[in-house]
Protein backbone atom coordinates (compact mmCIF):
# COMPACT_ATOMS: atom_id res chain seq x y z
CA UNK A 1 0.00 0.00 0.00
CA UNK A 2 1.38 3.75 -0.80
CA UNK A 3 2.19 6.30 1.99
CA UNK A 4 -0.68 8.38 -0.40
CA UNK A 5 -3.30 5.90 0.59
CA UNK A 6 -2.08 5.00 3.91
CA UNK A 7 -2.68 8.68 4.47
CA UNK A 8 -5.96 8.42 3.31
CA UNK A 9 -7.03 5.11 4.94
CA UNK A 10 -5.85 6.72 8.15
CA UNK A 11 -7.67 9.88 7.36
CA UNK A 12 -11.22 8.02 6.59
CA UNK A 13 -10.88 5.78 10.08
CA UNK A 14 -10.49 9.32 11.87
CA UNK A 15 -13.37 10.99 10.84
CA UNK A 16 -15.46 7.61 11.02
CA UNK A 17 -14.36 7.48 14.56
CA UNK A 18 -15.05 10.98 15.10
CA UNK A 19 -18.53 10.33 13.70
CA UNK A 20 -19.34 7.12 15.66
CA UNK A 21 -17.90 8.64 18.98
CA UNK A 22 -20.12 11.81 18.51
CA UNK A 23 -23.15 9.40 17.57
CA UNK A 24 -22.67 7.00 20.05
CA UNK A 25 -22.25 9.61 22.94
CA UNK A 26 -25.43 11.39 21.87
CA UNK A 27 -28.10 8.50 21.79
CA UNK A 28 -26.07 7.34 25.12
CA UNK A 29 -27.10 10.67 27.02
CA UNK A 30 -30.48 10.90 24.93
CA UNK A 31 -31.25 7.73 26.40
CA UNK A 32 -30.14 8.18 29.79
CA UNK A 33 -32.25 11.33 30.12
CA UNK A 34 -34.99 9.69 28.88
CA UNK A 35 -34.97 6.63 31.54
CA UNK A 36 -34.21 9.37 34.61
CA UNK A 37 -37.13 12.06 33.41
CA UNK A 38 -40.11 9.82 32.48
CA UNK A 39 -42.80 8.35 34.56
CA UNK A 40 -43.35 5.56 32.52
CA UNK A 41 -42.04 2.00 32.97
CA UNK A 42 -38.35 1.61 31.68
CA UNK A 43 -39.79 -0.42 28.41
CA UNK A 44 -42.50 2.13 27.53
CA UNK A 45 -40.16 4.49 27.50
CA UNK A 46 -37.18 2.56 25.52
CA UNK A 47 -39.94 1.97 23.05
CA UNK A 48 -41.01 5.34 22.75
CA UNK A 49 -37.53 6.58 22.24
CA UNK A 50 -36.64 4.38 19.98
CA UNK A 51 -40.17 5.04 17.58
CA UNK A 52 -38.21 8.57 16.69
CA UNK A 53 -36.96 8.61 13.06
CA UNK A 54 -33.85 10.53 14.30
CA UNK A 55 -32.97 7.89 16.97
CA UNK A 56 -33.58 4.82 14.26
CA UNK A 57 -30.80 6.67 11.97
CA UNK A 58 -28.69 7.55 14.39
CA UNK A 59 -28.34 3.67 15.44
CA UNK A 60 -27.71 2.57 11.64
CA UNK A 61 -25.27 5.31 11.80
CA UNK A 62 -23.60 4.49 14.66
CA UNK A 63 -23.06 1.10 13.67
CA UNK A 64 -22.08 1.82 9.87
CA UNK A 65 -19.49 4.71 11.09
CA UNK A 66 -17.86 2.19 13.85
CA UNK A 67 -17.45 -1.05 10.37
CA UNK A 68 -15.71 1.87 8.75
CA UNK A 69 -13.45 2.23 11.38
CA UNK A 70 -12.38 -1.35 11.10
CA UNK A 71 -12.12 -1.44 7.51
CA UNK A 72 -12.66 1.89 5.30
CA UNK A 73 -13.33 0.35 1.94
CA UNK A 74 -15.92 -2.07 4.37
CA UNK A 75 -18.36 -3.56 1.07
CA UNK A 76 -21.31 -6.27 1.15
CA UNK A 77 -25.29 -5.75 -0.40
CA UNK A 78 -26.18 -5.76 3.29
CA UNK A 79 -23.80 -3.10 4.55
CA UNK A 80 -24.25 -1.03 1.52
CA UNK A 81 -28.00 -0.52 2.24
CA UNK A 82 -26.97 0.29 5.65
CA UNK A 83 -24.77 3.03 4.31
CA UNK A 84 -26.76 4.27 2.32
CA UNK A 85 -29.76 4.59 4.93
CA UNK A 86 -26.79 6.19 6.94
CA UNK A 87 -26.38 9.23 4.58
CA UNK A 88 -29.65 9.70 3.69
CA UNK A 89 -31.73 9.71 6.21
CA UNK A 90 -29.42 11.14 8.50
CA UNK A 91 -29.24 14.06 5.59
CA UNK A 92 -33.15 14.39 5.76
CA UNK A 93 -33.16 13.90 9.29
CA UNK A 94 -31.22 17.27 9.74
CA UNK A 95 -32.96 18.80 6.94
CA UNK A 96 -36.51 18.51 8.27
CA UNK A 97 -35.88 19.16 11.73
CA UNK A 98 -33.90 22.24 11.15
CA UNK A 99 -36.43 23.60 9.01
CA UNK A 100 -39.37 22.58 10.56
CA UNK A 101 -38.98 20.67 14.06
CA UNK A 102 -36.04 23.05 15.59
CA UNK A 103 -37.91 24.90 18.29
CA UNK A 104 -41.34 22.81 19.07
CA UNK A 105 -39.62 20.98 21.98
CA UNK A 106 -38.53 22.05 25.48
CA UNK A 107 -34.69 21.07 25.99
CA UNK A 108 -32.91 21.19 29.23
CA UNK A 109 -29.26 21.95 28.90
CA UNK A 110 -28.27 18.15 28.74
CA UNK A 111 -30.78 17.42 26.30
CA UNK A 112 -29.45 20.04 24.16
CA UNK A 113 -26.61 18.74 23.74
CA UNK A 114 -28.27 15.27 23.10
CA UNK A 115 -30.38 16.94 20.56
CA UNK A 116 -27.22 19.20 18.85
CA UNK A 117 -25.78 16.14 18.30
CA UNK A 118 -28.31 14.25 16.68
CA UNK A 119 -29.91 16.50 14.89
CA UNK A 120 -26.66 18.79 13.43
CA UNK A 121 -23.50 17.62 14.18
CA UNK A 122 -23.68 13.91 12.98
CA UNK A 123 -25.51 14.58 9.65
CA UNK A 124 -23.01 17.35 9.13
CA UNK A 125 -20.43 15.05 10.33
CA UNK A 126 -21.77 12.15 7.75
CA UNK A 127 -22.33 13.87 4.95
CA UNK A 128 -19.08 15.53 4.81
CA UNK A 129 -17.17 12.63 5.48
CA UNK A 130 -18.98 10.21 2.78
CA UNK A 131 -18.30 13.05 -0.07
CA UNK A 132 -14.63 12.71 1.05
CA UNK A 133 -14.10 9.30 2.05
CA UNK A 134 -17.01 7.12 0.61
CA UNK A 135 -16.03 4.63 -0.03
CA UNK A 136 -17.37 4.42 -3.94
CA UNK A 137 -18.71 3.24 -6.02
CA UNK A 138 -21.11 1.36 -3.40
CA UNK A 139 -24.63 2.61 -4.60
CA UNK A 140 -27.36 1.15 -7.39
CA UNK A 141 -30.91 1.49 -8.02
CA UNK A 142 -31.28 -1.94 -6.46
CA UNK A 143 -28.94 -0.37 -2.95
CA UNK A 144 -31.70 2.54 -3.17
CA UNK A 145 -34.91 0.70 -3.46
CA UNK A 146 -34.19 -1.19 -0.20
CA UNK A 147 -33.14 1.11 1.66
CA UNK A 148 -36.76 3.25 0.56
CA UNK A 149 -38.40 0.47 2.81
CA UNK A 150 -36.41 1.46 6.10
CA UNK A 151 -38.36 5.10 5.78
CA UNK A 152 -41.71 3.75 4.28
CA UNK A 153 -41.60 0.84 6.81
CA UNK A 154 -41.05 3.37 9.47
CA UNK A 155 -44.42 5.76 8.29
CA UNK A 156 -46.44 2.66 8.29
CA UNK A 157 -45.17 1.43 12.09
CA UNK A 158 -45.64 4.93 12.95
CA UNK A 159 -49.38 5.70 12.05
CA UNK A 160 -49.88 1.69 13.18
CA UNK A 161 -48.58 2.31 16.13
CA UNK A 162 -50.31 5.95 16.66
CA UNK A 163 -53.46 4.14 16.48
CA UNK A 164 -52.57 1.93 19.53
CA UNK A 165 -51.14 4.67 21.76
CA UNK A 166 -52.68 7.73 20.99
CA UNK A 167 -49.39 9.32 20.69
CA UNK A 168 -47.24 10.03 16.99
CA UNK A 169 -43.19 10.85 17.43
CA UNK A 170 -43.78 14.01 15.20
CA UNK A 171 -46.72 16.63 14.06
CA UNK A 172 -46.80 15.77 10.17
CA UNK A 173 -47.61 12.35 11.10
CA UNK A 174 -49.83 13.61 13.96
CA UNK A 175 -53.15 12.23 12.58
CA UNK A 176 -55.46 13.24 15.91
CA UNK A 177 -54.26 16.84 15.23
CA UNK A 178 -53.88 16.99 11.25
CA UNK A 179 -56.11 13.80 10.23
CA UNK A 180 -55.82 10.98 7.66
CA UNK A 181 -56.03 13.77 4.65
CA UNK A 182 -52.76 16.18 5.79
CA UNK A 183 -50.91 13.19 7.04
CA UNK A 184 -51.58 11.10 4.08
CA UNK A 185 -50.22 14.20 1.61
CA UNK A 186 -47.35 14.67 4.61
CA UNK A 187 -46.34 10.85 3.64
CA UNK A 188 -46.00 11.16 -0.17
CA UNK A 189 -44.21 14.30 0.65
CA UNK A 190 -41.55 12.88 2.89
CA UNK A 191 -40.95 10.04 1.00
CA UNK A 192 -40.63 12.30 -2.03
CA UNK A 193 -37.74 14.17 -0.47
CA UNK A 194 -36.44 10.49 0.25
CA UNK A 195 -36.45 9.48 -3.33
CA UNK A 196 -34.86 12.92 -4.43
CA UNK A 197 -32.13 12.76 -2.17
CA UNK A 198 -31.45 8.65 -2.61
CA UNK A 199 -30.89 9.66 -6.57
CA UNK A 200 -29.06 12.90 -5.65
CA UNK A 201 -26.48 10.12 -3.93
CA UNK A 202 -26.57 7.86 -6.63
CA UNK A 203 -25.56 10.31 -8.85
CA UNK A 204 -22.97 11.92 -7.07
CA UNK A 205 -21.49 8.57 -5.88
CA UNK A 206 -21.24 7.47 -9.79
CA UNK A 207 -19.70 10.86 -10.71
CA UNK A 208 -17.48 11.03 -7.59
CA UNK A 209 -15.86 7.35 -8.54
CA UNK A 210 -15.55 8.09 -12.18
CA UNK A 211 -13.27 11.23 -10.92
CA UNK A 212 -11.40 9.08 -8.48
CA UNK A 213 -13.10 11.12 -5.30
CA UNK A 214 -12.96 9.29 -2.12
CA UNK A 215 -11.16 6.35 -0.36
CA UNK A 216 -11.86 2.50 -1.51
CA UNK A 217 -12.83 0.89 -4.58
CA UNK A 218 -12.92 -2.23 -3.50
CA UNK A 219 -16.02 -3.73 -4.98
CA UNK A 220 -17.44 -7.02 -3.39
CA UNK A 221 -21.37 -6.40 -3.07
CA UNK A 222 -22.39 -7.37 -6.71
Amino acid sequence: MSTTSTGSATAARLWHGLTAAVCTASLVLQLVLVLIRDNDTALTRVIRLLSYFTIESNLILAVVSWTLVADPQRDGRGWRIARLASVVCIAVTGVVYVSVLSGLFDLTPAGRVADTGLHYVTPLLVVVGWLLFGPRPRVDLRTVGLMLLFPIGWLAYTLVRGEIVDAYPYPFVDVAAEGYAVVAVNCVVVTLVFVAVSLLVLLLDRRLASSGSGYGGRSTGQ
